[in-house]
């Protein structure tokens, strides 16, 4: 899933940062979203070897995973969990050594299990947050976005944003027909999703690529409704724009967690790895991440040092609404949804 930085730059700058390793400590390289050398959730690894890593940066899931099987050198890289499996699939990594890093046993197992085998732990979750509808609250009544219909609502057409995100994408359109998981899948409930994102297709005045996209569309009123991270929504709360978040739709809302991959053969110094996954991890790393781009730790213990209206204020506070986890799909089912969403940005 794309993961982007609350900076506001321009496509094109985050284009240069993909290519452009800021250096830093040489032993230890991190490729890693725009935007993701948060300072506070750094100190830590910072107060051990007195500079950040060397970060590397790129745009979405999939840029991530091509530079990495085309032979880009990286110690770590911070995929989404739904990105997870391709690179097992390619034998690029390798799994954690969970002795080494003392607040592991803090995340829940519900992140950890689907990454976890008779051969270890393969995927480190340090973070997560939701997809759900976005909105003008001046402009739009809440009424409005009570439901995921608004997406095919005429009086929104033209002003209406999607995340240019296949699992962001498919989870909309799943929970828009009634499905809340992607686990068995049906030809049915595949086609009748597909069609969906047809209907909604001609409704769309953008598909996002990044935050600080979705929060200039919405800023400028090019876009008043959007399914939208919490990120682009803590941008705008800064700009003390008038934002709404709704995670409680009638169908329901999604939600994603993002994390760490330990490349097989790394070019640095595997301690320091670790170092690095303990940084984030540290309780004291928790406030920061939630400060900078609004998402929430995965490590439950640091989160419960956080208060309540804190946590409200950055939309990541618990909700008892239907949740589409953005868990692995199978290969199979994720390769069908990148076609098809393909197939329908250009108009087929």
């Amino acid at each position: 899933m794309t993961r982007s930085s609350l900076v506001l730059m321009s496509a094109a700058s985050i284009v240069s940062l993909s290519v452009t390793a800021q250096a830093a400590d040489r032993e230890l390289t991190v490729l890693d979203w725009a935007g993701w050398e948060i300072d506070g959730m750094l100190q830590p690894y910072v107060d051990l070897h007195g500079q950040k890593p060397t970060f590397a940066f790129f745009a979405d899931d999939d840029e991530a995973f091509q530079k990495v099987s085309s032979g880009f050198r990286a110690d770590v890289v911070h995929p989404c969990a739904a990105s997870v499996p391709r690179y097992k699939e390619a034998g690029v990594v390798e799994p954690w050594d969970i002795s080494k890093i003392p607040e592991f046993a803090n995340i829940p197992e519900r992140m950890t299990k689907p990454f976890t085998n008779e051969d270890g732990v393969f995927f480190i979750p340090t973070d997560y947050a939701y997809t759900a509808v976005a909105y003008n609250a001046d402009t739009v009544p809440a009424e409005d976005v009570a439901s995921l219909s608004v997406f095919t609502n005429e009086k929104y057409a033209g002003r209406l944003a999607m995340p240019d995100n296949t699992d962001d994408v498919w989870s909309l359109a799943f929970l828009a027909t009634g499905v809340t998981s992607w686990d068995n899948v049906t030809d049915e409930q595949f086609e009748a999703a597909a069609d969906w994102l047809r209907q909604v297709h001609p409704n769309i005045r953008a598909y996002w690529a990044d935050p600080s996209e979705l929060s200039q569309l919405m800023a400028s009123g090019e876009v008043q409704v959007a399914w939208s991270w919490n990120d682009p929504v803590a941008i705008l709360q800064a700009e003390n724009f008038p934002v709404g978040f709704n995670r409680s739709p009638a169908e329901g809302a999604a939600t994603w967690y993002c994390g760490y991959v330990n490349i097989k053969n790394g070019p640095g110094n595997e301690d320091k790895a670790y170092d690095f996954i303990n940084s984030l991890l540290a309780p004291t790393s928790a406030q920061p991440l939630l400060d900078a781009i609004g998402y929430a730790s995965a490590n439950d213990a640091a989160m419960a040092t956080i208060s309540e209206d804190a946590l409200k204020a950055a939309f990541v506070d618990q909700i008892t609404t239907t949740l589409f986890v953005q868990s692995p799909p199978t290969t199979e089912l994720r390769e069908r949804m990148i076609e098809e969403f393909e197939m329908i940005k250009s108009g087929f």
